[in-house]
């Protein structure tokens, strides 16, 4: 089965790869299955192929006869020579055009399936542990860098509890309309009676419960600066501590989870890799891509596809990322899951599991 994944985009460079795309349509039969075996062999070994090796998996073509096709691709720009007398690797723009045209797809195994679908769907888990569960389970799955990204997204609160939990410290539990829960923790006065605590819980739920903090933090400060509020000192500490915690986490929601980056110094062949690697965790980890990588995903329904300096987004030769999005129960954006590694990514492996652990989650959001 021939598959390209639905709303998938490159980040392309408009006419000049249609073009390519053009060449790759009009491409014999025989140069196809070539250009297909060196993908393949790529892709599991990272090694250049020769024409000898070729033409003892075929079987039917000869050594003179493969090289001839091979120089005939390399002229197109699918295929290079890394060196002298050396067989033949993809171009990035033969891997993106592999991708997008010759790639065959297949489902996820059972194993598969149950393995992402238990790692996200954890009993009473908060929306922070799940996507942080779903990052380390892609991570295992591909053996790459697992990645998600969960935007700041403000609901309108159902519920908001102060919780004691030990001397000088409590919990703050919100939950949203959406069912999503947040916890976080607040220092406040040690010895502090529990009769305070619902006194907070109690002010907070009149004026937040079906409203986002952005809408009423303001107006709550300032009631508190200008003394209207019918509360005791302690009270009010408690109240504003709880109101800073959720600023300083605010900052922060706009996240970039990233976990099994060691995987990729597995493909890691010289220092100039290293430092390309380097250079990629720090340039995700910047404001500017995650709003480029958020916006990127907004415009897909489903997989996206960025393979090294033909990104904008990502910009660095040797790497590639498979990206979804995933959307709540009204379709909308809440964030992107995906997979970080080296250009020879097992696409056709990784695709299908990137999908569908997209879908679980915004089913779980659901």
């Amino acid at each position: 089965m021939q598959f390209i994944p639905k709303g998938a985009k490159s980040g392309d460079r408009g006419g000049a790869l249609a073009q390519h795309r053009t060449v790759l349509a009009e491409l014999s039969e025989r140069s196809r299955e070539i250009f297909r075996l060196i993908v393949d062999a790529y892709v599991e070994t990272g090694e250049p192929v020769g024409s000898r090796t070729l033409s003892r998996k075929l079987g039917h073509l000869s050594p003179a006869t493969i090289r001839n096709v091979m120089s005939d691709l390399e002229e197109v720009g699918l295929l290079f020579a890394p060196h002298t007398s050396a067989g033949r690797l993809p171009t990035e723009l033969g891997l993106r055009l592999f991708v997008d045209g010759l790639m065959e797809v297949g489902g996820l195994t059972t194993d598969e399936r149950e393995a992402i679908e238990g790692q996200c769907a954890g009993t009473g888990r908060s929306l922070p542990d799940m996507l942080e569960q779903a990052t380390m389970m892609l991570s295992g799955l591909s053996r790459c860098a697992g990645m998600v990204l969960a935007p700041k997204s403000e609901r309108p609160l159902k519920h908001i509890e102060f919780v004691h939990l030990a001397p000088g410290r409590a919990l703050v539990v919100l939950v949203t309309e959406g069912g999503m829960v947040e916890n976080r923790l607040v220092d406040v006065p040690i010895g502090l009676p529990m009769s305070t605590l619902i006194e907070a819980t109690n002010y907070l739920t009149a004026r937040l419960v079906g409203r986002t903090l952005g809408m009423a933090r303001e107006n709550i400060l300032v009631e508190l600066q200008e003394h209207r509020a019918e509360l005791d000192e302690l009270t009010r500490k408690v109240v504003e501590a709880g109101l800073a915690t959720w600023a300083d986490g605010g900052k922060t929601d706009s996240a970039l989870i990233v976990r099994g980056q060691a995987h990729l110094l597995d493909d890691v062949q010289e220092a100039g890799d290293l430092e390309r690697l380097r250079a990629l965790f720090s340039a995700l980890e910047t404001k500017e891509q995650l709003l480029k990588l958020l916006d990127a995903a907004d415009q897909a329904d489903g997989v996206q596809i960025f393979i090294g300096a033909q990104s904008d987004l990502f910009g660095l030769a040797g790497c590639s990322a498979v990206i979804s999005p995933y959307r709540d129960s009204q379709r909308q954006l809440v964030g992107a899951v995906g997979v970080i590694g080296p250009s020879r990514l097992n696409y056709a492996r990784i695709i299908p599991m990137v999908d569908h652990t997209a879908k679980v989650i915004g089913r779980l959001l659901g």
